[in-house]
C-alpha cells in the first residue's frame, strides 16, 4: 500500500499541474481576450469615424439644398415683383396711350407708323387699318401714300396702324398694341437688369 505521504505528494503534484494549467488557459484566454477587445476598439473607432464622416457629408448635403431652395425662393420672389412693377408700368402706359390727345404731334407718329409699314411690306400699294379714333387723322395724311386706301372698317387697339397689301398677300401690324408687345421683352430684360435680376 502507498503510504499516505506518497498519496498526498502525487495529489500535490497533479493539483500543481493542474493548478498550472488551468493559469496557463486563463493567462492564454486573458490574453487573446485582450486583443480581441484592442481589435474591436480599432473597428469600432473606424465605423464610428465613417459614421460622422457620412453624417457630416449629409448634413452639408441638407445645408447645401436648404440655402439653394432659399436662395431660388428668393429670385422667385425678386422676379416676381419685377414682373408685379412692370405689368403696373405697362398697364399704366396703356392707360395713358388710350387717353392720348390725337392732335399734333400724334400725327407725325401715324406718319412714321405708316412709312414703316410700307418700307415693311415693301409696298405703297396698300389697305389701311386703324380705329375710329385715329381714322381721322390717318384720313388727313392718306395723300401722301399714293396707292393706299382707308378700310372702312376698324379694328380694336390702342391707335396705329395695321397694313395689308392690296393683292393680301402680306399684312404687317404697326399698332401701338403690336409695338408694345414687341417692346416688351427689351424692356422687361432692361428693368430687370438695373435690378440685378436675370430673366
Amino acid at each position: 500500500m502507498v503510504s499516505d505521504s506518497a498519496l498526498e505528494h502525487t495529489i500535490d503534484k497533479i493539483l500543481g499541474q493542474t493548478e498550472s494549467n488551468i493559469l496557463s488557459s486563463l493567462d492564454s484566454a486573458l490574453t487573446e481576450s485582450k486583443q480581441k477587445l484592442e481589435d474591436s476598439n480599432v473597428i469600432l473607432g473606424q465605423e464610428y469615424d465613417q459614421i460622422i464622416s457620412n453624417g457630416k457629408k449629409e448634413a452639408d448635403k441638407i445645408e447645401k439644398q436648404i440655402i439653394g431652395s432659399a436662395d431660388l425662393e428668393a429670385r422667385n420672389k425678386q422676379l416676381m415683383t419685377v414682373e408685379e412693377s412692370i405689368h403696373k408700368v405697362f398697364a399704366k402706359a396703356v392707360a395713358e396711350i388710350a387717353n392720348k390727345d390725337r392732335s399734333g404731334d400724334y400725327s407725325n407718329l401715324i406718319k412714321s407708323l405708316l412709312d414703316e409699314s410700307t418700307k415693311n411690306l415693301g409696298t405703297s400699294e396698300i389697305i389701311i387699318f386703324t380705329n375710329s379714333k385715329d381714322k381721322e387723322t390717318v384720313q388727313s395724311i392718306l395723300s401722301q401714300y399714293p396707292g393706299a386706301e382707308l378700310s372702312s372698317e376698324t379694328i380694336d387697339c390702342l391707335g396705329g396702324v395695321k397694313v395689308k397689301s392690296k393683292h393680301g398677300a402680306m399684312t404687317f401690324d404697326n399698332t401701338l398694341d403690336a409695338k408694345i408687345e414687341r417692346l416688351k421683352p427689351l424692356i422687361r430684360k432692361d428693368i430687370a437688369t438695373q435690378f440685378g435680376v436675370g430673366i
